[in-house]
């Protein structure tokens, strides 16, 4: 089935959760959860690092209407993004590290490259 992954949650609650996990992606570099998660996460992070590397008015107004702290989006426009100018892509690494304790969901980390 294409198109994104429901997991589990209606719209706004996933559209909420994958905002935030972004911009806890992009502040502190990697993050630990389900693979699931981590592949929409990815999806959604390259998008607005591609985005950012445009450094135009309009551009700066899509980064700042989804990620949810502004320090965050500054980071994104002035740090991150400059940093992957000459790669098309590929921005981010998903690395397994096995079941999880509780209910064995698969997880992982995901990290800026």
């Amino acid at each position: 089935m294409p198109g994104t992954r429901k997991l589990g949650r209606t719209s706004d609650h996933r559209k909420a959760m994958l905002r935030g996990m972004v911009t806890y992606l992009i502040e502190n570099g990697q993050i630990e959860t389900t693979v699931t998660r981590a592949k929409e996460v990815r999806s959604m992070a390259e998008k607005l690092i591609t985005i950012g590397k445009d450094n135009t008015l309009h551009s700066k107004r899509q980064v700042f209407s989804y990620i949810t702290k502004e320090a965050v989006a500054k980071k994104l426009i002035e740090e991150v993004a400059p940093k992957y100018a000459d790669k098309n892509g590929g921005y981010t690494r998903i690395i397994k590290t096995g079941p999880r304790r509780g209910d064995a969901a698969e997880m992982c980390i995901i990290e800026l490259v």
